[in-house]
Protein backbone atom coordinates (compact mmCIF):
# COMPACT_ATOMS: atom_id res chain seq x y z
CA UNK A 1 0.00 0.00 0.00
CA UNK A 2 1.44 3.41 -0.95
CA UNK A 3 0.91 6.72 0.36
CA UNK A 4 -1.84 8.19 -1.29
CA UNK A 5 -4.03 4.60 -0.42
CA UNK A 6 -2.81 4.27 3.17
CA UNK A 7 -4.63 8.52 3.29
CA UNK A 8 -7.75 6.80 1.95
CA UNK A 9 -8.17 4.29 4.00
CA UNK A 10 -7.20 6.82 6.86
CA UNK A 11 -10.23 9.06 5.23
CA UNK A 12 -12.92 6.32 4.34
CA UNK A 13 -11.94 5.13 8.49
CA UNK A 14 -13.01 8.37 9.32
CA UNK A 15 -16.16 8.65 7.83
CA UNK A 16 -17.76 6.12 9.96
CA UNK A 17 -19.39 4.49 6.69
CA UNK A 18 -18.57 0.67 5.97
CA UNK A 19 -16.40 0.07 2.91
CA UNK A 20 -14.51 -2.99 0.79
CA UNK A 21 -11.19 -2.25 -0.60
CA UNK A 22 -10.73 -4.18 -3.67
CA UNK A 23 -7.41 -5.38 -5.25
CA UNK A 24 -7.45 -5.34 -8.79
CA UNK A 25 -4.97 -5.83 -11.39
CA UNK A 26 -4.00 -2.30 -12.67
CA UNK A 27 -4.35 -3.14 -16.44
CA UNK A 28 -8.16 -2.83 -16.01
CA UNK A 29 -8.42 0.19 -13.87
CA UNK A 30 -9.74 2.51 -15.99
CA UNK A 31 -13.60 1.79 -16.05
CA UNK A 32 -14.87 0.50 -18.73
CA UNK A 33 -12.31 -2.93 -18.61
CA UNK A 34 -12.66 -2.94 -14.71
CA UNK A 35 -16.89 -3.04 -15.05
CA UNK A 36 -15.87 -5.83 -17.75
CA UNK A 37 -13.84 -7.73 -15.92
CA UNK A 38 -15.19 -7.41 -12.35
CA UNK A 39 -18.84 -7.92 -13.50
CA UNK A 40 -19.45 -4.31 -11.96
CA UNK A 41 -22.68 -2.48 -13.54
CA UNK A 42 -21.73 0.78 -15.17
CA UNK A 43 -24.24 2.78 -13.61
CA UNK A 44 -22.54 1.90 -10.19
CA UNK A 45 -18.87 3.27 -10.88
CA UNK A 46 -18.15 6.70 -10.89
CA UNK A 47 -15.48 8.58 -11.56
CA UNK A 48 -13.61 11.50 -10.14
CA UNK A 49 -12.74 13.81 -12.52
CA UNK A 50 -10.29 17.24 -12.01
CA UNK A 51 -11.17 20.30 -13.84
CA UNK A 52 -8.99 22.76 -14.84
CA UNK A 53 -9.47 26.69 -15.26
CA UNK A 54 -7.48 27.98 -18.66
CA UNK A 55 -6.43 31.43 -17.43
CA UNK A 56 -3.53 31.77 -14.36
CA UNK A 57 -3.25 30.95 -11.48
CA UNK A 58 -5.44 27.82 -12.56
CA UNK A 59 -7.82 27.13 -10.27
CA UNK A 60 -9.25 22.98 -9.71
CA UNK A 61 -11.89 21.44 -8.62
CA UNK A 62 -12.79 17.71 -8.33
CA UNK A 63 -16.11 16.47 -9.63
CA UNK A 64 -17.45 12.87 -8.97
CA UNK A 65 -19.98 12.17 -11.27
CA UNK A 66 -21.68 8.48 -12.65
CA UNK A 67 -19.46 6.80 -15.63
CA UNK A 68 -22.89 6.98 -17.46
CA UNK A 69 -23.25 10.37 -17.61
CA UNK A 70 -21.28 13.28 -18.59
CA UNK A 71 -19.83 16.30 -16.89
CA UNK A 72 -21.50 19.65 -17.89
CA UNK A 73 -18.06 21.41 -17.62
CA UNK A 74 -19.02 24.52 -19.50
CA UNK A 75 -21.74 25.45 -17.77
CA UNK A 76 -22.30 24.22 -14.43
CA UNK A 77 -19.03 23.74 -13.44
CA UNK A 78 -17.92 26.73 -15.05
CA UNK A 79 -20.70 28.70 -12.83
CA UNK A 80 -19.47 26.88 -9.76
CA UNK A 81 -16.22 27.44 -9.67
CA UNK A 82 -16.54 31.11 -10.92
CA UNK A 83 -14.44 30.70 -13.90
CA UNK A 84 -14.33 31.97 -17.46
CA UNK A 85 -13.47 29.12 -18.75
CA UNK A 86 -12.69 25.37 -17.77
CA UNK A 87 -11.00 22.43 -19.39
CA UNK A 88 -10.85 18.99 -17.94
CA UNK A 89 -6.79 18.52 -16.19
CA UNK A 90 -4.61 16.83 -17.84
CA UNK A 91 -2.93 13.18 -16.91
CA UNK A 92 0.41 15.41 -15.62
CA UNK A 93 -1.82 17.63 -13.79
CA UNK A 94 -3.82 15.29 -12.06
CA UNK A 95 -1.18 13.56 -11.05
CA UNK A 96 0.95 16.56 -9.84
CA UNK A 97 -2.03 17.95 -8.09
CA UNK A 98 -3.38 14.48 -6.51
CA UNK A 99 -0.56 12.23 -6.42
CA UNK A 100 -2.77 9.75 -8.18
CA UNK A 101 -2.84 8.47 -11.86
CA UNK A 102 -5.59 8.60 -14.10
CA UNK A 103 -7.81 5.39 -13.54
CA UNK A 104 -7.48 5.08 -9.43
CA UNK A 105 -8.10 9.02 -8.67
CA UNK A 106 -10.45 9.26 -6.09
CA UNK A 107 -12.03 11.97 -4.32
CA UNK A 108 -10.51 10.65 -0.87
CA UNK A 109 -7.37 12.20 0.11
CA UNK A 110 -7.48 15.20 -2.61
CA UNK A 111 -4.96 18.19 -1.29
CA UNK A 112 -7.11 20.45 1.47
CA UNK A 113 -9.18 22.82 0.45
CA UNK A 114 -10.18 21.68 -3.20
CA UNK A 115 -13.56 22.17 -4.40
CA UNK A 116 -15.45 18.94 -4.45
CA UNK A 117 -18.60 18.81 -6.63
CA UNK A 118 -20.95 15.28 -6.78
CA UNK A 119 -23.37 14.42 -9.01
CA UNK A 120 -26.61 14.12 -7.44
CA UNK A 121 -27.80 10.83 -9.15
CA UNK A 122 -25.37 8.94 -7.24
CA UNK A 123 -27.41 9.50 -4.13
CA UNK A 124 -29.66 7.36 -5.20
CA UNK A 125 -27.78 4.42 -5.76
CA UNK A 126 -27.63 1.18 -3.09
CA UNK A 127 -23.91 0.83 -3.45
CA UNK A 128 -20.95 2.88 -6.00
CA UNK A 129 -18.06 1.83 -6.74
CA UNK A 130 -14.88 4.39 -6.98
CA UNK A 131 -11.40 4.84 -7.21
CA UNK A 132 -8.83 3.41 -4.39
CA UNK A 133 -6.16 6.22 -5.15
CA UNK A 134 -4.25 4.35 -7.54
CA UNK A 135 -4.62 1.64 -10.57
CA UNK A 136 -4.34 -0.86 -7.96
CA UNK A 137 -7.46 -0.57 -6.32
CA UNK A 138 -10.94 0.58 -6.26
CA UNK A 139 -13.61 1.03 -3.01
CA UNK A 140 -17.20 -0.43 -2.87
CA UNK A 141 -19.36 2.28 -0.25
CA UNK A 142 -22.50 4.09 -0.20
CA UNK A 143 -23.30 6.94 -1.70
CA UNK A 144 -23.26 8.55 1.88
CA UNK A 145 -20.01 8.15 2.11
CA UNK A 146 -19.79 11.51 -0.42
CA UNK A 147 -22.70 13.23 1.72
CA UNK A 148 -20.11 12.94 4.69
CA UNK A 149 -16.72 14.12 3.03
CA UNK A 150 -15.93 17.60 4.38
CA UNK A 151 -16.21 20.13 1.51
CA UNK A 152 -18.51 17.87 -0.67
CA UNK A 153 -20.97 19.25 -2.56
CA UNK A 154 -24.13 17.70 -3.87
CA UNK A 155 -25.19 19.15 -6.97
CA UNK A 156 -28.36 18.68 -9.11
CA UNK A 157 -27.64 18.78 -12.89
CA UNK A 158 -23.74 18.21 -12.75
CA UNK A 159 -24.41 15.93 -15.21
CA UNK A 160 -26.67 15.06 -18.26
Amino acid sequence: MDDVERRVVEVLDGLGVPYELWPIDPDYADTGPFCEKYGVPLEHSANTIIVASKKEPRQYAACVVKATRRLDVNHVVRRLMGVARLSFASADETKALTGMMIGGVTVFALPDGLPIYVDDTLMDLPWLILGGGSRSSKIRTSPEVLRRLPGAQIVAGLTT
